[in-house]
């Protein structure tokens, strides 16, 4: 069979391509500057992420394919899905880079490749909601995956970010198997790893494709920590270094969410009698454990930790709810991007707060914050009332959105289910609250001007999605993908 050569259309994936280009350049420029001269990395960082979200906007409903064989699918696909989600991806990492450099020189484990592994991370992110074809999506999951081991890890010698390193890499590596067992059991039933071509062939796939969808599910459910999966979650966070630890709660969690988007709604319509089900169990297991057990952390890690857990299971109920209206989707997108302004807001203030050598991170460091700095305790309290979902905040019109689409999809039990799990939730977040304003304490607060400059952004972004969330839902909303009708068009 001789060889052909795919379409290539640079301009769909010019965003991914000054993402990587920038990680590669900074790897080069790292062999011949001088040690003593590197603060220039964060900087070329930020410039590339800039350029790529600059790019990303301009491609903003522009709708294309590339890596298109003759007569076939194309792999990657640029719609409004992609570029909603890769704004979420570039602005996790521009804020990630803003948080970073007083974080990790202080912290003694400041080094150039930190930042080349956010841009390869971050690539990885984007391709995850751009893939059209299942071996894309796994390829996307390596790229994604493989420097979040590395960066969980890079606060050496340290035993818990080795620890955190190793479990994640090991869980991830088994889920990594599943997902491709799943895979390899799909393209035995459909004889395709094209998207479209399943669509079309998985509802006269039998017993094999219903097991590579039910495998692929469970692969994905570990990618976005959902019970029961989610195991590795609490140690992983407590253990990474806290930029690391801010970064995956964000990038990883819309990343898995982008490819399970992707792949339920493009690939899977014909049978969402099947995954909605199981979606809304994911769901209700994971709103239930995250919750409750983030009752009883003592561990502001760990309590975010069973926290992001907890705020998978929202975004599972706009999933399921996605299997029979078009809001399911843009509530979900909404949701994410409510969650990556509250979440990275909280763990600047998290950064701010803790000190060399993991210490710093208990709930009684929070004792007295209102005191020493109280600032820096009235934005936390606001991150802390948007995640549990308190109006006029981002996370309040996230849920708000959640809950009508599965309420407009009968799915009305599921959001009693998430509104009575909100409650709950209100007792681990307010206790940080009450922590803060009502004792004393003691401690310095590690500022600096680019974790300033973060938790003003994230401060400003949550209170005009609480205040004004219409306009960004309709761009939520429209954002629906185009990646069906592209690839049925060749």
């Amino acid at each position: 069979m001789e060889f052909q050569i795919p379409s290539i259309n640079i301009l769909v994936i010019l965003p991914v391509i000054i993402t990587l280009s920038t990680g590669v350049l900074i790897m080069l420029l790292d062999m011949v500057i001088p040690e003593e001269k590197k603060q220039w990395a964060p900087w070329l960082t930020a410039i590339g992420l800039a350029l790529a979200l600059a790019q990303t906007v301009g491609l903003w409903n522009y709708n294309g394919g590339t890596f298109t064989p003759d007569g076939g699918h194309s792999m990657v696909v640029l719609d409004s899905f992609a570029s909603f989600l890769n704004v979420i991806f570039l602005l996790t990492g521009l804020l990630t880079v803003m948080m970073s450099v007083n974080y990790l020189r202080r912290s003694g484990i400041e080094q150039v490749e930190y930042y080349m592994l956010i841009l390869f991370s971050l690539s990885g992110m984007m391709l995850m909601g751009m893939a059209n074809d299942l071996i894309l999506v796994f390829l996307s999951l390596e790229l994604l995956s493989i420097p979040l081991y590395i960066m969980s890890g890079f606060a050496w010698p340290r035993a818990e970010s080795e620890e955190s390193a190793m479990k994640y890499f090991l869980l991830g590596a088994f889920s990594s198997s599943i997902l491709v067992f799943g895979i390899a059991l799909t393209y035995g039933a459909v004889g395709s790893t094209a998207l479209p071509e399943i669509m079309s062939g998985i509802g006269s796939a039998g017993v094999l494709g219903m097991a590579g969808v039910a495998f692929m599910l469970v692969g994905f459910a570990f990618k976005v920590a959902a019970v029961p999966f989610h195991m590795w979650t609490p140690d992983v966070y407590e253990g990474a270094p806290t930029i690391t630890t801010a970064f995956m709660s964000v990038g990883a969690k819309v990343g898995g969410f982008a490819a399970l988007l992707r792949v339920l709604v493009t690939g899977l319509p014909d049978i969402n009698e099947a995954w909605v089900g199981a979606i809304a169990i994911l769901a209700v297991l994971t709103l239930v454990v995250g919750n409750v057990v983030a009752v009883m952390q003592t561990n502001i890690k760990r309590m975010l930790a069973y926290s992001s857990i907890a705020h998978a299971g929202y975004i599972l109920i706009a999933v399921a709810a996605s299997g029979s209206t078009q809001d399911g989707v843009g509530s979900s997108l909404f949701y994410m991007l409510a969650y990556l302004f509250t979440t990275m807001g909280a763990f600047a203030i998290v950064i701010a707060v803790e000190r060399q050598d993991g210490q710093g991170v208990m709930l009684d460091d929070y004792k007295g914050l209102a005191k020493r700095s109280p600032l820096i305790a009235l934005a936390m309290a606001y991150f802390m009332l948007s995640l549990t979902g308190v109006p006029p905040t981002g996370g309040f019109s996230g849920k708000f959105f959640v809950f009508r689409a599965a309420i407009e999809s009968d799915l009305l039990w599921l959001a009693v289910v998430g509104a009575v799990t909100s409650v709950i939730s209100g007792y681990y977040y307010l206790r940080v609250v009450y922590l803060m304003y009502m004792f004393d304490g003691e401690g310095e607060i590690n500022s600096s001007l680019g974790l300033n400059t973060a938790v003003a952004v994230t401060i400003l972004a949550t209170l005009v999605l609480g205040f004004m969330p219409g306009p960004w839902f309709d761009f939520a909303r429209d954002a629906v993908m185009h990646g069906v009708q592209l690839a049925a068009g060749g």
